[in-house]
């Protein structure tokens, strides 16, 4: 019997060692592989590493207001970099524990960092892509990335984050973050922001300052100490909380660091008039070009009347609440057209939104006056009698607020009472296109239809339209043009803009006795009419109320000698308001602001004197004047009688 041959051999058994060296060397192919290829995708159209130390410093732009006042700084301030070992241990010691508690540690990312962000995403599809991105990471995008939000700029700052590990120590990279990062207000850097915020070196900066600063990384604007407080000072408690628990402070530094004040720089606390800065800063541009070197922008603003135009909106917005105010805006200028204050919104850190210019907003009866302004040029007069009654014109037929009819009443009566039949019918007899006009040649220069709805203010305008429209009738009758900006130089001194050299002849736009008519009747207005609530004791007040449709938009347009404010007053996404009228929430904001600018400003009367309508009638004395003259004695026949004015409580006005 033959012998069988050995079996088929089996193969070794791997030892563990072996095993363990086997896979590590497949998986580290693979992860060469995997590298390769990554830096291969996302390196090829890396930024220019080599300018690493060039320091790109966009010119600041400083605005003062008419009285040589700090109003704002734009673009960044001109600070040398701040050594590390200045500043105090704290200082550092904060931005590490809110911004990367592992800095020290992590090669440049942080592993755990991405995988959470990366579940946050997951989570949270079609929103912000949130990046886990560590002190490394952030410098290496303000160095050289923009700071959109893809997976492809987020691999790029992951290359160079491991680049700057392998270049610097971690004390030069924090050096470098630390005098690179933006913290707002056009301050780049720690020593920037200590100066800018708190007055003073950073080297000077206290515990709570640090933590404040280190704070505002997660959103400069939002978490800003000038513009928001309260959220400033709760960011700022967090950072320390995380300070004791990383052990950079003992809880007794911290307890300490909340019982003492953080005071913010007086110049910046009292900042105003961001919606005016925004609006002139692009005029700067358009006026002189990019500037190259530091600028100083003399503005037209007055700051005291500023502060009282913005307290008297936020007051008036948070008041009417309830009635359904969502918003608020004010433009005041004086007879030349100067801008001395300028609110585009209740709170310019919830919105930036600028409504004082950028909004357009139906006028209502505030739009009255340029109808009333056509028919005293075509010959009327405060004292014609006209009759409140139905009226159809076309297909159109207006209605009174009150939603009544008061019969015979003098056009001053009209007016001062809103009645909306009357304005319709002067402006279906003078011609929608001569109240256009009128209201174009006073300042108007959004687009106006000449529907018959027109004369009860069917016009989308804007408060500075208004306030500049309305500047005639305060100033003997000659165009202003609303500006802001006096004079721009540069911080040498030389003159690059000079506002005063650009002035012509003043032109006129309101003649007399129209000029005359139409101040007597607007003073009527405030004195007995629709804007009582705008009175201010002591002063010659003129103005216009205006209420649209549904109570969608209120307006208040007042004035005295030589000063002009319009208020306005809605919502953002024009829905209706509840029962919100001119009369009421803006012609209160008016008189809150007015009551504290005036006295401020050297005001006189209304320009044009008092108009004195005719003596009242004497039905007995014509009479016989009529007799005198039937038989040769001398007299001159008398007008027809003339019904006595209604007295009427004083309502505001919607268009139909």
């Amino acid at each position: 019997m033959a012998k069988s041959g050995p079996g088929p051999r089996r193969p070794a058994q791997r030892t563990p060692l072996q095993a363990l060296l086997y896979w590590t060397a497949v998986l580290g192919v693979w992860a060469l592989i995997f590298v390769v290829a990554f830096f291969a995708v996302f390196a090829v159209d890396l930024p220019d590493t080599s300018k690493l130390y060039d320091v790109e410093r966009q010119p600041s732009v400083s605005y003062l207001d008419q009285s040589g006042a700090l109003v704002a700084v734009r673009g960044s301030q001109n600070t040398p970099p701040v050594d590390l070992d200045s500043l105090p241990p704290y200082v550092p010691k904060a931005f590490i524990a809110i911004e990367d508690r592992w800095f020290y540690w992590h090669p440049g990312f942080n592993p755990w960092g991405i995988l959470r962000s990366q579940i946050y995403n997951m989570r949270n599809k079609g929103g912000p892509l949130r990046g886990g991105s560590t002190i490394t990471q952030q410098l290496a995008r303000n160095l050289f990335l923009t700071p959109s939000q893809n997976y492809r700029r987020k691999a790029q700052e992951l290359i160079l984050a491991m680049w700057l590990e392998a270049k610097f120590s971690k004390k030069e990279i924090l050096a470098l973050y630390l005098n690179r990062v933006y913290f707002g207000g056009g301050a780049y850097g720690i020593e920037a922001a200590s100066q800018r915020y708190f007055g003073k070196p950073a080297s000077k900066l206290t515990l709570g300052e640090s933590a404040l600063l280190a704070g505002m990384m997660k959103g400069p604007s939002r978490y800003s100490p000038v513009s928001a407080t309260d959220r400033a000072e709760r960011r700022a408690t967090i950072v320390l909380d995380e300070m004791v628990r990383t052990g950079a402070i003992t809880p007794a530094e911290r307890d300490a660091a909340f019982k003492t004040p953080v005071r913010v720089n007086p110049t910046l606390a009292n900042q105003r008039a961001q919606y005016f800065t925004d609006w002139v800063d692009d005029q700067v541009r358009s006026l002189v070009g990019e500037p190259t070197e530091d600028l100083v922008v003399e503005t037209t603003l007055d700051l005291p009347i500023q502060t009282a135009a913005e307290q008297a909106i936020r007051k008036g917005v948070e008041a009417g609440k309830s009635q359904g105010i969502g918003q608020g805006a004010l433009v005041a200028i004086d007879g030349e057209g100067r801008i001395r204050a300028y609110v585009g919104g209740a709170n310019y850190t919830d919105s930036q939104f600028d409504r004082a210019t950028t909004a357009r907003r139906q006028a209502g009866s505030a739009f009255k006056p340029f109808v009333y302004l056509a028919a005293m040029e075509a010959g009327r007069t405060p004292a014609d009698m006209v009759v409140d009654e139905p009226i159809k014109i076309g297909n159109w037929s207006p209605r009174n607020y009150t939603g009544d009819f008061r019969g015979p009443m003098t056009l001053q009566t009209a007016l001062a009472q809103s009645i909306n039949t009357v304005a319709a019918r002067l402006a279906n007899e003078v011609g929608t296109g001569n109240v256009a006009a009128a209201a174009r040649r006073l300042g108007i220069n959004s687009h106006i239809q000449l529907d018959p709805s027109m004369a009860l203010g069917a016009v989308e305008v804007s408060p500075m339209e208004m306030a500049q429209a309305y500047a005639p009738f305060a100033n003997g009758g000659f165009m202003a043009k609303g500006y802001g900006i006096q004079r721009i130089r540069t911080a040498s001194g030389r003159i690059l803009y000079d506002h005063s050299v650009e002035k012509t002849e003043r032109t006129q736009v309101i003649g007399t006795p129209a000029l005359q008519y139409m101040n007597q009747m607007m003073r009527q207005v405030v004195t007995s009419g629709t804007g009582t609530r705008a009175k201010v004791p002591g002063y010659d007040l003129a103005g216009k109320t205006g209420t649209t449709s549904d109570y969608r938009d209120a307006w208040f347009v007042g004035y005295t000698g030589g000063f002009v404010a319009a208020v306005w007053v809605g919502k953002d996404d024009n829905k209706p308001m509840k029962r919100v009228t001119g009369g009421g929430a803006p012609a209160g904001i008016w008189r809150d602001f007015m009551g504290q600018a005036l006295p401020r400003l050297k005001v006189q009367a209304i320009p044009g004197g008092t108009y004195e309508p005719p003596a009242p009638s004497d039905p007995i004395g014509d009479l016989v004047d009529g007799i005198a003259d039937a038989i040769g004695v001398g007299g001159q026949p008398a007008a027809p009688p003339q019904s006595p004015q209604q007295k009427a409580a004083p309502a505001d006005d919607v268009p139909y």
